[in-house]
Protein backbone atom coordinates (compact mmCIF):
# COMPACT_ATOMS: atom_id res chain seq x y z
CA UNK A 1 0.00 0.00 0.00
CA UNK A 2 0.99 3.27 -1.31
CA UNK A 3 1.78 5.80 1.63
CA UNK A 4 -0.44 9.53 1.23
CA UNK A 5 1.56 11.84 -0.55
CA UNK A 6 -0.61 14.86 -0.05
CA UNK A 7 -2.25 16.73 3.08
CA UNK A 8 -5.75 16.27 1.14
CA UNK A 9 -5.52 12.42 1.37
CA UNK A 10 -3.60 12.46 4.68
CA UNK A 11 -6.81 14.14 5.71
CA UNK A 12 -8.91 11.63 4.41
CA UNK A 13 -7.26 8.72 6.30
CA UNK A 14 -6.76 10.60 9.60
CA UNK A 15 -10.70 11.33 9.31
CA UNK A 16 -11.60 7.57 7.79
CA UNK A 17 -9.51 6.17 10.49
CA UNK A 18 -11.53 8.11 13.58
CA UNK A 19 -14.66 8.34 12.40
CA UNK A 20 -14.52 3.68 12.03
CA UNK A 21 -12.78 3.77 15.56
CA UNK A 22 -15.63 5.97 16.75
CA UNK A 23 -18.38 4.34 15.15
CA UNK A 24 -17.11 0.56 15.69
CA UNK A 25 -16.35 1.82 19.48
CA UNK A 26 -19.73 3.16 20.07
CA UNK A 27 -21.44 -0.01 18.26
CA UNK A 28 -19.22 -2.35 19.96
CA UNK A 29 -20.23 -0.82 23.49
CA UNK A 30 -23.52 -1.31 22.54
CA UNK A 31 -23.52 -4.63 21.53
CA UNK A 32 -21.90 -5.41 25.18
CA UNK A 33 -24.06 -3.60 26.99
CA UNK A 34 -27.07 -5.37 25.18
CA UNK A 35 -25.86 -8.60 25.72
CA UNK A 36 -25.08 -8.31 29.17
CA UNK A 37 -28.45 -7.00 29.94
CA UNK A 38 -29.63 -10.38 28.05
CA UNK A 39 -27.21 -12.65 30.11
CA UNK A 40 -28.11 -11.18 33.52
CA UNK A 41 -31.92 -11.42 32.67
CA UNK A 42 -31.24 -15.09 31.04
CA UNK A 43 -29.80 -15.99 34.30
CA UNK A 44 -32.58 -14.58 36.46
CA UNK A 45 -35.41 -16.37 34.96
CA UNK A 46 -33.53 -19.36 34.53
CA UNK A 47 -33.14 -19.60 38.51
CA UNK A 48 -36.71 -18.34 38.95
CA UNK A 49 -37.77 -21.54 36.88
CA UNK A 50 -35.59 -23.19 39.54
CA UNK A 51 -36.96 -21.74 42.14
CA UNK A 52 -40.43 -23.68 41.31
CA UNK A 53 -39.62 -26.42 39.06
CA UNK A 54 -36.05 -27.05 41.07
CA UNK A 55 -32.58 -26.30 39.68
CA UNK A 56 -32.04 -28.45 36.34
CA UNK A 57 -28.76 -30.68 36.53
CA UNK A 58 -27.28 -33.70 34.73
CA UNK A 59 -29.69 -35.68 37.53
CA UNK A 60 -33.50 -35.59 36.56
CA UNK A 61 -35.18 -33.40 38.83
CA UNK A 62 -38.19 -34.78 40.34
CA UNK A 63 -41.83 -34.45 38.84
CA UNK A 64 -43.79 -32.05 40.84
CA UNK A 65 -47.60 -32.50 40.89
CA UNK A 66 -49.77 -29.64 39.59
CA UNK A 67 -50.73 -28.28 42.67
CA UNK A 68 -47.37 -27.53 44.04
CA UNK A 69 -46.03 -25.85 40.86
CA UNK A 70 -48.84 -23.74 41.20
CA UNK A 71 -48.47 -22.62 44.81
CA UNK A 72 -44.76 -22.12 44.25
CA UNK A 73 -45.58 -19.66 41.11
CA UNK A 74 -48.48 -17.45 43.59
CA UNK A 75 -45.45 -17.57 46.03
CA UNK A 76 -43.18 -16.23 43.34
CA UNK A 77 -45.50 -13.68 41.89
CA UNK A 78 -46.23 -12.36 45.90
CA UNK A 79 -42.59 -11.72 46.31
CA UNK A 80 -41.81 -8.22 46.52
CA UNK A 81 -38.21 -8.82 44.31
CA UNK A 82 -39.84 -11.21 41.64
CA UNK A 83 -42.57 -8.64 41.21
CA UNK A 84 -41.44 -8.02 37.51
CA UNK A 85 -41.17 -11.68 36.60
CA UNK A 86 -44.03 -13.34 34.52
CA UNK A 87 -44.79 -16.82 34.76
CA UNK A 88 -46.70 -19.32 32.76
CA UNK A 89 -47.59 -22.99 33.06
CA UNK A 90 -49.05 -25.27 30.47
CA UNK A 91 -50.02 -28.90 30.21
CA UNK A 92 -49.20 -31.11 27.48
CA UNK A 93 -52.09 -29.58 24.87
CA UNK A 94 -50.29 -26.26 25.60
CA UNK A 95 -53.55 -25.09 27.50
CA UNK A 96 -52.29 -22.24 30.21
CA UNK A 97 -53.03 -24.40 33.86
CA UNK A 98 -51.40 -21.03 36.06
CA UNK A 99 -49.26 -18.15 35.82
CA UNK A 100 -49.75 -14.31 35.37
CA UNK A 101 -49.13 -14.22 31.32
CA UNK A 102 -50.54 -15.63 28.57
CA UNK A 103 -48.64 -15.61 25.16
CA UNK A 104 -50.01 -15.94 21.74
CA UNK A 105 -47.50 -17.84 20.25
CA UNK A 106 -46.09 -21.35 21.99
CA UNK A 107 -42.18 -21.32 22.60
CA UNK A 108 -40.00 -23.72 22.05
CA UNK A 109 -37.68 -25.11 25.10
CA UNK A 110 -34.95 -22.82 26.28
CA UNK A 111 -34.53 -18.68 25.27
CA UNK A 112 -36.16 -17.08 23.73
CA UNK A 113 -36.66 -13.03 23.10
CA UNK A 114 -40.27 -11.50 23.29
CA UNK A 115 -41.41 -8.46 21.50
CA UNK A 116 -44.49 -5.99 21.78
CA UNK A 117 -46.07 -8.74 19.38
CA UNK A 118 -46.70 -11.23 21.68
CA UNK A 119 -48.84 -9.38 23.74
CA UNK A 120 -47.79 -9.40 27.06
CA UNK A 121 -48.77 -6.25 28.83
CA UNK A 122 -46.39 -3.81 29.59
CA UNK A 123 -43.63 -5.87 27.83
CA UNK A 124 -41.96 -4.08 24.55
CA UNK A 125 -38.97 -6.46 24.72
CA UNK A 126 -37.76 -8.97 26.85
CA UNK A 127 -36.64 -12.78 27.25
CA UNK A 128 -38.28 -16.05 27.87
CA UNK A 129 -36.95 -18.93 29.67
CA UNK A 130 -38.61 -22.47 28.98
CA UNK A 131 -38.89 -25.70 30.49
CA UNK A 132 -39.98 -28.96 30.74
CA UNK A 133 -41.58 -29.93 34.41
CA UNK A 134 -42.48 -33.25 33.75
CA UNK A 135 -46.20 -34.95 31.85
CA UNK A 136 -45.68 -32.84 29.26
CA UNK A 137 -46.50 -29.94 31.12
CA UNK A 138 -43.96 -26.90 30.21
CA UNK A 139 -42.98 -23.78 32.45
CA UNK A 140 -42.28 -20.18 30.97
CA UNK A 141 -40.64 -17.40 32.91
CA UNK A 142 -40.54 -14.01 31.27
CA UNK A 143 -38.63 -10.89 32.44
CA UNK A 144 -38.08 -7.70 30.69
CA UNK A 145 -34.97 -6.53 29.16
CA UNK A 146 -36.14 -2.87 29.14
CA UNK A 147 -37.19 -1.44 32.56
CA UNK A 148 -39.02 0.83 30.58
CA UNK A 149 -40.68 1.23 27.28
CA UNK A 150 -38.84 2.37 24.00
CA UNK A 151 -35.47 2.03 26.53
CA UNK A 152 -33.07 0.50 23.09
CA UNK A 153 -33.96 3.49 21.10
CA UNK A 154 -33.46 5.83 24.50
CA UNK A 155 -30.54 4.13 24.93
CA UNK A 156 -29.13 3.75 21.47
CA UNK A 157 -29.84 7.89 21.18
CA UNK A 158 -27.71 8.01 24.32
CA UNK A 159 -24.82 6.29 22.38
CA UNK A 160 -25.53 8.08 19.23
CA UNK A 161 -25.08 11.77 21.08
CA UNK A 162 -22.16 10.83 23.26
CA UNK A 163 -20.22 9.65 19.99
CA UNK A 164 -21.33 11.69 17.49
CA UNK A 165 -20.08 14.56 20.05
CA UNK A 166 -17.18 13.27 20.13
CA UNK A 167 -17.37 12.89 16.28
CA UNK A 168 -18.33 16.74 16.08
CA UNK A 169 -15.38 17.90 18.52
CA UNK A 170 -12.67 15.84 16.20
CA UNK A 171 -14.51 17.69 12.99
CA UNK A 172 -14.44 20.55 14.41
CA UNK A 173 -10.49 20.05 15.39
CA UNK A 174 -9.33 18.75 11.83
CA UNK A 175 -11.42 21.75 10.04
CA UNK A 176 -9.14 23.85 12.65
CA UNK A 177 -6.34 22.64 11.57
CA UNK A 178 -7.14 22.55 7.92
CA UNK A 179 -7.87 25.71 8.02
CA UNK A 180 -4.60 26.81 9.70
CA UNK A 181 -2.70 24.82 7.39
CA UNK A 182 -3.99 26.46 4.39
CA UNK A 183 -3.67 29.45 5.76
CA UNK A 184 -0.09 28.94 6.33
CA UNK A 185 0.54 27.16 2.94
CA UNK A 186 -1.65 30.34 0.71
CA UNK A 187 0.73 33.17 2.57
CA UNK A 188 3.46 30.69 1.31
CA UNK A 189 1.89 30.73 -2.23
CA UNK A 190 1.09 34.37 -2.30
CA UNK A 191 4.64 35.27 -1.34
CA UNK A 192 5.83 32.72 -4.12
CA UNK A 193 3.39 34.21 -6.65
CA UNK A 194 4.63 37.63 -5.60
CA UNK A 195 7.92 36.85 -5.81
CA UNK A 196 7.05 35.21 -9.23
CA UNK A 197 5.61 38.69 -10.72
CA UNK A 198 8.68 40.63 -9.61
CA UNK A 199 8.36 41.36 -5.89
CA UNK A 200 11.94 39.98 -4.52
CA UNK A 201 11.14 41.74 -1.37
CA UNK A 202 8.19 39.65 -0.51
CA UNK A 203 8.46 36.90 2.25
CA UNK A 204 6.43 34.57 4.23
CA UNK A 205 5.02 36.54 7.06
CA UNK A 206 5.34 34.87 10.89
CA UNK A 207 2.87 34.22 13.90
CA UNK A 208 6.09 34.62 16.10
CA UNK A 209 5.30 31.35 18.58
CA UNK A 210 8.70 30.03 17.40
CA UNK A 211 6.02 26.88 15.92
CA UNK A 212 7.01 24.18 13.14
CA UNK A 213 5.16 26.74 10.97
CA UNK A 214 7.39 29.77 12.04
CA UNK A 215 10.62 27.93 11.41
CA UNK A 216 9.23 26.55 8.82
CA UNK A 217 8.57 30.18 6.93
CA UNK A 218 11.66 31.63 8.32
CA UNK A 219 14.01 29.17 6.58
CA UNK A 220 12.13 30.03 3.19
CA UNK A 221 12.69 33.65 3.96
CA UNK A 222 15.92 32.68 4.31
CA UNK A 223 16.22 30.81 1.20
CA UNK A 224 14.45 33.45 -1.06
CA UNK A 225 17.10 35.58 0.66
CA UNK A 226 19.46 33.44 -0.23
CA UNK A 227 18.12 33.45 -4.16
CA UNK A 228 17.88 37.34 -4.09
CA UNK A 229 21.07 37.94 -3.23
CA UNK A 230 22.76 35.68 -6.10
CA UNK A 231 19.79 37.05 -8.19
CA UNK A 232 21.26 40.89 -7.71
CA UNK A 233 24.44 39.35 -7.88
CA UNK A 234 24.15 37.94 -11.20
CA UNK A 235 22.02 40.40 -12.87
CA UNK A 236 24.48 43.63 -11.42
CA UNK A 237 27.51 42.31 -13.43
CA UNK A 238 25.18 42.66 -16.63
CA UNK A 239 23.76 45.56 -15.14
CA UNK A 240 27.03 46.84 -13.85
CA UNK A 241 28.84 46.38 -17.24
CA UNK A 242 26.10 48.03 -19.31
CA UNK A 243 25.86 51.08 -17.12
CA UNK A 244 29.64 51.42 -17.01
CA UNK A 245 30.46 50.94 -20.62
CA UNK A 246 27.71 53.15 -21.92
CA UNK A 247 29.90 56.57 -21.04
CA UNK A 248 33.01 55.18 -22.71
CA UNK A 249 30.89 54.09 -25.51
CA UNK A 250 29.25 57.08 -25.93
CA UNK A 251 32.39 59.32 -25.87
CA UNK A 252 34.11 56.80 -28.62
CA UNK A 253 30.97 57.37 -30.51
CA UNK A 254 31.65 61.06 -30.29
CA UNK A 255 35.24 60.71 -31.79
CA UNK A 256 34.51 58.40 -34.23
CA UNK A 257 32.13 61.06 -35.78
CA UNK A 258 34.17 63.40 -35.27
CA UNK A 259 36.50 61.30 -37.20
CA UNK A 260 34.36 61.10 -39.71
CA UNK A 261 33.67 64.40 -40.25
CA UNK A 262 37.25 65.10 -40.96
CA UNK A 263 37.82 61.68 -42.78
CA UNK A 264 39.98 62.94 -46.93
CA UNK A 265 38.78 59.47 -48.73
CA UNK A 266 35.07 58.33 -48.73
CA UNK A 267 36.67 54.55 -48.11
CA UNK A 268 37.28 56.14 -45.19
CA UNK A 269 34.28 57.90 -44.45
CA UNK A 270 32.32 54.20 -45.00
CA UNK A 271 34.46 52.65 -42.48
CA UNK A 272 34.45 54.71 -39.78
CA UNK A 273 30.43 54.89 -40.48
CA UNK A 274 30.32 50.95 -40.22
CA UNK A 275 32.40 51.10 -36.40
CA UNK A 276 29.64 54.01 -35.75
CA UNK A 277 26.61 51.47 -36.43
CA UNK A 278 28.21 48.78 -34.47
CA UNK A 279 29.38 51.52 -31.18
CA UNK A 280 25.16 51.84 -31.98
CA UNK A 281 24.13 48.54 -31.82
CA UNK A 282 26.63 47.68 -28.67
CA UNK A 283 24.59 50.68 -27.32
CA UNK A 284 21.41 49.26 -28.12
CA UNK A 285 22.51 46.08 -26.98
CA UNK A 286 23.31 47.72 -22.98
CA UNK A 287 19.72 49.88 -23.39
CA UNK A 288 17.81 46.39 -23.35
CA UNK A 289 19.94 44.56 -20.48
CA UNK A 290 19.53 47.91 -18.25
CA UNK A 291 15.41 47.60 -19.59
CA UNK A 292 14.90 44.09 -18.68
CA UNK A 293 16.82 44.99 -15.43
CA UNK A 294 14.43 47.48 -14.61
CA UNK A 295 11.15 45.80 -15.66
CA UNK A 296 12.37 42.73 -13.80
CA UNK A 297 12.91 45.23 -10.64
CA UNK A 298 9.09 45.75 -10.53
CA UNK A 299 9.66 49.63 -10.42
CA UNK A 300 7.36 50.19 -13.09
CA UNK A 301 4.00 49.15 -11.17
CA UNK A 302 4.23 52.13 -9.95
CA UNK A 303 3.18 53.90 -13.31
CA UNK A 304 0.33 51.31 -14.11
CA UNK A 305 -2.71 52.74 -15.42
CA UNK A 306 -5.97 51.71 -16.63
CA UNK A 307 -5.62 50.98 -20.42
CA UNK A 308 -7.57 49.12 -23.42
CA UNK A 309 -5.00 46.83 -24.59
CA UNK A 310 -6.66 46.13 -27.84
CA UNK A 311 -6.99 50.00 -28.58
CA UNK A 312 -3.33 49.72 -27.81
CA UNK A 313 -2.53 46.99 -30.48
CA UNK A 314 -4.54 48.88 -33.25
CA UNK A 315 -2.41 52.11 -32.57
CA UNK A 316 1.09 50.28 -32.87
CA UNK A 317 -0.05 48.03 -36.14
CA UNK A 318 -1.19 51.30 -37.56
CA UNK A 319 1.93 52.53 -36.77
CA UNK A 320 4.22 49.23 -38.04
CA UNK A 321 2.32 48.87 -41.02
CA UNK A 322 4.15 51.20 -43.30
CA UNK A 323 7.28 49.21 -41.81
CA UNK A 324 6.42 46.07 -42.10
CA UNK A 325 4.91 46.84 -46.32
CA UNK A 326 8.25 48.48 -47.11
CA UNK A 327 10.26 44.95 -45.92
CA UNK A 328 8.03 43.28 -48.31
CA UNK A 329 5.90 42.11 -45.79
CA UNK A 330 2.00 42.46 -44.70
CA UNK A 331 0.44 43.21 -41.59
CA UNK A 332 -3.27 42.20 -40.84
CA UNK A 333 -4.80 42.83 -37.69
CA UNK A 334 -7.87 40.92 -36.76
CA UNK A 335 -10.99 42.16 -34.84
CA UNK A 336 -10.18 43.12 -31.59
CA UNK A 337 -12.89 43.02 -28.45
CA UNK A 338 -12.31 45.47 -25.67
CA UNK A 339 -9.59 43.97 -23.53
CA UNK A 340 -9.30 46.08 -20.57
CA UNK A 341 -5.99 46.33 -18.32
CA UNK A 342 -3.56 47.65 -15.74
CA UNK A 343 -0.21 48.42 -17.54
CA UNK A 344 2.17 50.76 -18.02
CA UNK A 345 1.08 51.73 -22.17
CA UNK A 346 4.92 52.47 -22.89
CA UNK A 347 6.12 48.83 -21.94
CA UNK A 348 3.03 47.51 -23.67
CA UNK A 349 3.80 49.54 -26.60
CA UNK A 350 7.49 48.92 -26.94
CA UNK A 351 6.56 45.07 -26.88
CA UNK A 352 4.30 45.02 -29.56
CA UNK A 353 6.87 47.04 -31.32
CA UNK A 354 9.49 44.86 -31.00
CA UNK A 355 7.50 41.61 -31.82
CA UNK A 356 6.48 43.30 -34.82
CA UNK A 357 10.15 44.40 -35.92
CA UNK A 358 11.27 40.09 -35.13
CA UNK A 359 8.48 39.32 -37.49
CA UNK A 360 9.55 41.55 -39.87
CA UNK A 361 13.24 40.69 -39.72
CA UNK A 362 13.73 37.18 -39.34
CA UNK A 363 10.94 36.08 -42.34
CA UNK A 364 11.33 36.44 -45.58
CA UNK A 365 9.60 38.66 -48.43
CA UNK A 366 5.86 37.90 -48.67
CA UNK A 367 4.91 36.63 -45.42
CA UNK A 368 1.54 37.53 -43.90
CA UNK A 369 1.92 38.67 -40.28
CA UNK A 370 -1.44 38.80 -38.28
CA UNK A 371 -1.94 40.15 -35.02
CA UNK A 372 -5.53 38.73 -33.10
CA UNK A 373 -7.06 38.83 -29.96
CA UNK A 374 -9.46 37.94 -27.55
CA UNK A 375 -10.60 36.91 -23.77
CA UNK A 376 -9.78 33.59 -22.09
CA UNK A 377 -11.11 33.32 -18.78
CA UNK A 378 -9.88 36.62 -16.48
CA UNK A 379 -7.27 37.31 -19.11
CA UNK A 380 -6.83 39.14 -22.01
CA UNK A 381 -4.67 37.23 -25.06
CA UNK A 382 -2.91 38.95 -28.00
CA UNK A 383 -1.20 37.05 -30.78
CA UNK A 384 1.13 37.14 -33.20
CA UNK A 385 1.39 34.78 -35.90
CA UNK A 386 3.35 34.62 -39.51
CA UNK A 387 3.91 32.33 -41.69
CA UNK A 388 7.26 32.05 -42.10
CA UNK A 389 9.77 29.25 -41.30
CA UNK A 390 8.97 29.22 -37.96
CA UNK A 391 10.96 27.92 -34.52
CA UNK A 392 11.56 24.47 -33.58
CA UNK A 393 9.89 23.35 -30.71
CA UNK A 394 13.47 22.58 -29.29
CA UNK A 395 14.60 26.15 -29.44
CA UNK A 396 11.75 28.27 -28.26
CA UNK A 397 13.28 27.97 -24.94
CA UNK A 398 16.58 29.46 -26.70
CA UNK A 399 14.91 32.13 -28.28
CA UNK A 400 13.26 33.34 -25.00
CA UNK A 401 16.34 33.57 -23.13
CA UNK A 402 18.81 36.48 -23.11
CA UNK A 403 21.35 36.94 -25.81
CA UNK A 404 19.85 33.67 -27.26
CA UNK A 405 19.81 33.50 -31.01
CA UNK A 406 19.25 30.62 -33.28
CA UNK A 407 21.91 29.81 -35.62
CA UNK A 408 19.89 30.65 -38.91
CA UNK A 409 19.22 34.43 -37.81
CA UNK A 410 23.07 35.41 -36.53
CA UNK A 411 23.68 36.64 -40.08
CA UNK A 412 20.73 39.38 -39.31
CA UNK A 413 20.90 42.34 -37.33
CA UNK A 414 19.98 41.89 -33.50
CA UNK A 415 20.96 40.82 -30.22
CA UNK A 416 18.86 38.61 -28.70
CA UNK A 417 17.13 40.33 -26.30
CA UNK A 418 13.96 41.77 -27.45
CA UNK A 419 11.63 38.18 -26.63
CA UNK A 420 13.27 38.33 -23.70
CA UNK A 421 12.36 41.66 -22.96
CA UNK A 422 8.50 40.88 -24.21
CA UNK A 423 8.86 37.98 -22.13
CA UNK A 424 10.24 40.27 -19.08
CA UNK A 425 7.53 43.10 -19.86
CA UNK A 426 4.36 40.25 -19.70
CA UNK A 427 5.68 39.04 -16.09
CA UNK A 428 5.46 42.66 -14.72
CA UNK A 429 2.24 42.66 -15.96
CA UNK A 430 1.01 39.42 -14.00
CA UNK A 431 0.88 37.47 -17.47
CA UNK A 432 3.39 35.13 -19.60
CA UNK A 433 4.50 35.19 -23.20
CA UNK A 434 5.46 32.58 -25.11
CA UNK A 435 5.80 30.78 -28.54
CA UNK A 436 3.55 28.25 -30.69
CA UNK A 437 3.57 26.66 -34.02
CA UNK A 438 1.14 28.20 -36.19
CA UNK A 439 1.50 25.35 -38.44
CA UNK A 440 3.40 27.20 -40.87
CA UNK A 441 5.05 29.53 -39.27
CA UNK A 442 5.44 31.07 -35.19
CA UNK A 443 2.70 32.22 -33.30
CA UNK A 444 3.67 34.73 -29.81
CA UNK A 445 1.30 34.61 -27.29
CA UNK A 446 0.98 37.28 -24.53
CA UNK A 447 -1.67 36.66 -21.77
CA UNK A 448 -2.23 39.41 -19.43
CA UNK A 449 -5.11 39.34 -16.18
CA UNK A 450 -8.01 41.93 -17.14
CA UNK A 451 -8.54 44.49 -15.23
Amino acid sequence: MRAPRSLRALTAIVVAALLATTVGTGAAIFTATHRTIVRLVDERIAAAAGAVAGEAGPRPTPVLPTPVLLRRLAALTRDRDTGDIGALLTDARGVAIGGNVTLRRRLPPGYASLRAGDGIKGLSAGRAYTRSVGDGRMLTMIAETEPFDDYGAARLRIYLIGFGSILLVVAIGLTGFSRLIARRIGAMRATAAAIVEGDLQRRVPTEGDGGPFDAQAEAFNAMLDRIAELMRGIAGVSSDIAHDLRSPLARLRGQLVQLERRAETPALREGLAAAIAQNDDILAMFAAILRIAEVEGGARRAGFADIDLSALAGEVSGMMAPVVEDGGRTLAVAALPPLPVRGDPQLLTQTLINLIGNATRHTPAGTRIVLAGGRRGTSGVLTLSDDGPGIADEDRALALRRFGRLDRSRSTAGHGLGLPLAAAIARLHGGALWLEDAAPGLRVVIEVPLA
